[in-house]
């Protein structure tokens, strides 16, 4: 192919980076204020910040799951939106709510029926697992209350996004992040007359953030009236045809998603238990900051949804053949910028992270250049991942990606480390490569198209 027909042109890319932007936009503050909620939790010393970063493990995880769900709802919203149909959207809309509210129960068993039992498994061979559960399993069992309100959240902000609607959750999000941090240097340390809570004031802070957040969504969508959205007397008009369908495709979803989490979750168990609370805040530490440079996960995702979705969705099929590969060429050129930007954020490690143990500063910064060597790569495959989801075949990621990660990821890492003394960066460094026999998987993969359809004419 051609290097000229590898690109599209500027009002091409302009138009993927208004919705790109705003979504990064809306990230980079969220995870601003993760690094700074991260500071102040620092400040505790490596046990406490080593506890909440467990409970956020498993935070992750949950996350991970009602986004898989949204993403599979906003498939469907996008190209019905694409076509104009309002109540395909309805229906893609309450498949989130419905589906979404059901991982409570989940979330439940694990931060408040047995926390201990669960989060300690985060932590099996590390010599400080009990000083670190005690803190961790206080923070879990504040956090689950704020689960109700961050689902809700996060189908509404989504489902605007899928609309191409980016800016109001830019807004609301990062609004109730800012609020989060103030709140947070309020009840870890006890200013303003409050009393001091450490973690248990971190958790408080952050349910009161998402209670906002959700409040301030509510009133949004009641103003402005988006086309997903219905009356609260029609929330039992269930289409089950349509649904099954969505499910479907959300089961595919969910097997990647979560066989990735959980991967990465038994990944992270490993790291831990190579040293001391030193291993575990040094690496928190590490992703903490490389959270600014993976705001761009989330743009282009979106970015690329949104964009072949809607073309795929009004039936322009060539267009969106050609759209892919503009699409994915953009994606690795970002990704080689945030590659330098990743580099330049080690000068971050010592200013924000100074309060932390030596040891744990010098694996924070080894982690974030390991991370910016692989960031254009990463986001290519992310970029192969969203082009597949936008035009329903779900099955790339629960098939090629999924077998990889049990087959091939799972069992060298365990292998190094039973059989070595390999540390955390190196066991990360293996868990990386292994991203390499993704791409190649991935690109033979969209080669077949099964990604080009139009989900609107299946399901009328």
């Amino acid at each position: 192919m051609k290097i000229r027909n590898l690109f599209g042109d500027w009002i091409f890319y302009r138009g993927a980076l208004a919705i790109a932007i705003p979504v990064m936009l809306q990230q980079l503050i969220q995870n601003l204020v993760s690094l700074i909620d991260n500071f102040m939790v620092s400040g505790l010393g490596d046990i406490s910040m080593s506890g909440v970063n467990v409970s956020n493990q498993i935070l992750f995880v949950f996350q991970i799951f009602v986004n898989a769900i949204c993403i599979s709802g906003g498939i469907y919203l996008t190209q019905n939106y694409g076509a104009g149909e309002r109540e395909g959207m309805q229906q893609a809309f309450r498949f989130k709510l419905f589906a979404g509210l059901s991982s409570v129960i989940v979330f439940y068993i694990v931060c408040r029926a047995f926390p201990r039992q669960i989060l300690g498994l985060m932590l099996i061979g590390n010599s400080q697992a009990s000083l670190i559960l005690d803190q961790s399993v206080a923070y879990a069992r504040l956090i689950f209350f704020m689960s109700v309100p961050m689902i809700l959240s996060l189908c509404i902000a989504t489902s605007l996004r899928d609309i191409g609607q980016v800016k109001l959750p830019l807004f609301i999000s990062s609004g109730a992040a800012l609020i989060n941090t103030f709140l947070n240097w309020v009840f870890i340390y006890g200013n303003l007359g409050a009393p001091r809570m450490e973690v248990r004031g971190a958790a408080i802070a952050t349910i009161i953030a998402r209670t906002i957040e959700l409040l301030l969504y509510l009133i949004a969508i009641y103003r402005i009236r988006p086309d997903f959205t219905f009356k609260i007397t029609k929330l039992f008009d269930i289409d089950i045809g349509l649904n099954k369908e969505i499910a479907k495709a959300s089961a595919m979803l969910l097997v990647s998603e979560m066989t990735w989490v959980l991967a990465e979750t038994i990944t992270t168990a490993l790291y831990n238990g190579r040293g001391g609370a030193e291993v575990v805040s040094g690496m928190a530490a590490g992703f903490a900051i490389a959270n600014l440079m993976f705001v761009a996960f989330g743009g282009v995702q979106s970015a690329i949804i949104v964009v072949l979705g809607s073309t795929l969705g009004a039936g322009r099929l060539d267009e969106a053949r050609k759209q892919k590969t503009w699409l994915l060429s953009g994606t690795f050129v970002l990704g080689v910028i945030m590659m330098f930007v990743a580099l330049a954020s080690t000068l971050l490690v010592p200013v924000v992270f100074g309060r932390l143990s030596s040891e744990a500063n010098e694996i924070t910064r080894e982690l974030i250049i390991l991370i910016a060597v692989f960031m254009p790569f990463w986001l290519y495959l992310l970029g192969q991942l969203a082009v597949s989801r936008a035009g329903g075949d779900t099955a790339m990621g629960a098939v090629a990606d999924a077998l990889i990660s049990v087959f091939i990821m799972v069992p060298g890492v365990l292998a190094l480390a039973i059989l070595t003394d390999i540390g955390p960066i190196g066991l990360y460094a293996y868990v990386r490569s292994v991203d390499f026999i993704r791409l190649i998987a991935f690109h033979y993969w969209l080669k077949r198209e099964a990604w080009l359809r139009n989900l609107t004419e299946q399901t009328q």
